[in-house]
């Protein structure tokens, strides 16, 4: 056991807060479908020199909205002082035309968060926006810190006074109590002493500063808008303004956009690349390009073909789970023969909560999000393609769904991604190994338990023979390759699994 001083601040990482997740005392809001899938932490989106530079922010947030809907906020600055506004929300219920109003000037920084229990709060929304002794500063992180929690304890213990429970945090209190010299000495110093996935965006009240962790894990690139610089955690939200890519913000790099141009320092030494496959897989948008401009939609798209090719079956019609499952579902088609269509229908419009009827219906909480068409399903052998199972349960009702509501005849699972084993400790909202179904069960023993006919997973040899420079890639969570040794102490430590 460990006492309560230093335990107090584990759910400042994101695979520690999965012991408040499972906590009776905070219970998640009914979640009909999503709950059941891994969830990103957060997306990042800045801009330097532009005279809508808030209303850009705006625009991009909305376009990286996929990465996180419990809160957002942007911080701006005239060149003087900084501005910010954030809350609790989805971007556009956030941010009126008055509000946006009240962020001047011509550099701008964003954040979407992604929600978890116990940390749901505004103090938890970002950008961190802080007075010190330098001047001011604000920053906006995706990733997650995994020794966040010893270097916090060593900063309260000399002082340091923390606002929330958020490890970004740390970032923060790191910059500002370093001993080195300027802001960039700073932080090279902060970058040289903290751990595990950090893609930020950090501005002043004259400049902009993006730097990425040395294995590269979450995605950042760098665009450029009537010259204007632009970035962000994916190209989508280039489209969206009519930016134009230029190039990722490279593992271990640090990116100083000013007045004076664009400058690019590597004061981290460069390690072997750990980037995050499940980008690929499921967290990124079908039309964004990421890790060295690679198309998200072509890649999972081959996913299916490479799943088609591992295990065909006769079938009469491939469907997706939507809206994940859709480019695999195709692909998987195009490679099989078998026509594709969409068996399931998915209402868009389902909130984050939901009041379930006094009278139970039966598979309630998929229903909600997902409907069967009758006519495509009743009699057909069917292949259902979904880019991963989780716990099962969703799963289990959709298949379910499909026969009963559908009237299929045959239901053949494929997942486009290999059996899920581990949690990830590097910025995206996983269960805990104990809930991973595919960590205690065998492929058949998932079978029998979601009752599909047949259930067939990629495997990993397939998902990293799609992608060029495979030894790049983190695959942790299918084969407990953790690239950062401190999150396999951290499993002994705290005894998650």
């Amino acid at each position: 056991m460990y006492d309560t001083k230093n335990l107090r601040n584990i759910h400042s990482l994101s695979t520690l807060k999965n012991l408040i997740r499972c906590s009776k005392r905070n219970p998640l809001p009914y979640q009909p479908f999503s709950h059941d899938k891994f969830h990103d932490e957060c997306g990042v989106f800045g801009v330097f020199g532009h005279a809508e530079a808030a209303n850009l922010t705006y625009l991009g947030l909305h376009a990286l909205q996929h990465r996180g809907q419990e809160g957002a906020g942007i911080c701006s600055s005239d060149g003087r002082q900084l501005f910010i506004e954030k809350s609790m929300g989805l971007v556009t219920d956030i941010f009126s035309e008055k509000r946006l109003k009240r962020l001047p000037g011509e550099i701008a920084v964003g954040h979407n968060r992604y929600s978890t229990a116990g940390a749901s709060s505004l103090k938890n929304v970002q950008p961190i926006m802080v007075n010190y002794s330098l001047g001011s500063l604000a920053i906006a992180h995706n990733g997650n810190l995994v020794n966040a929690v010893e270097l916090r304890n060593e900063l309260e213990s000399k002082g340091a006074i923390f606002q929330s429970t958020s490890d970004s945090e740390v970032v923060v209190h790191m910059i500002a109590n370093s001993r080195a010299g300027g802001l960039y000495e700073r932080l090279v110093d902060t970058m040289g002493k903290i751990e595990g996935a950090f893609s930020i965006l950090l501005m002043t009240e004259n400049e902009m500063i993006a730097f990425r962790d040395p294995l590269g894990f979450r995605p950042l690139s760098i665009g450029r808008l009537n010259g204007a610089y632009v970035v962000a955690s994916e190209t989508c939200a280039f489209d969206l303004i009519d930016a134009v890519y230029v190039r990722d913000v490279e593992p271990g790099e640090m990116v100083i956009i000013n007045k004076e141009g664009i400058q690019s320092l590597k004061p981290v030494p460069s390690r072997k690349q750990a980037q995050c496959i499940f980008e690929f897989i499921y967290f990124s948008r079908p039309d964004s390009n990421i890790y060295g401009n690679l198309n998200v939609d072509a890649v999972r798209k081959e996913f299916g073909r490479q799943l088609a090719k591992e295990d065909p079956v006769d079938a009469d019609i491939v469907i997706p789970v939507p809206d994940s499952g859709v480019p695999a579902a195709l692909g998987y088609a195009q490679e099989s023969g078998i026509p594709f269509d969409f068996g399931l229908i998915r209402n868009h419009y389902v909130g984050r909560t939901f009041i379930e009827p006094r009278k139970s219906i039966r598979h309630f909480g998929v229903k909600i999000k997902l409907n069967p068409v009758q006519q495509l399903l009743k009699g057909k052998r069917v292949v259902v393609v979904d880019d991963s199972i989780v716990r099962g349960t969703t799963s289990k009702k959709i298949v379910k769904m499909i026969r009963e509501g559908g009237g299929a005849k045959e239901i053949h699972m494929r997942i486009s991604s290999p059996p899920t084993i581990g949690p990830c400790f590097y910025g995206i909202d996983t269960p805990t190994r104990k809930e991973l179904i595919a960590s205690t069960h065998t492929v058949d023993e998932i079978r029998k338990h979601i009752t599909a006919d047949t259930l067939h997973y990629m495997s990993l040899e397939g998902v990293l023979g799609v992608v060029p420079n495979p030894e790049k890639f983190c695959s942790a969570c299918f084969d407990d390759n953790y690239p950062v040794f401190s999150c396999q102490e951290k499993v002994e430590q705290f005894e998650l699994f």
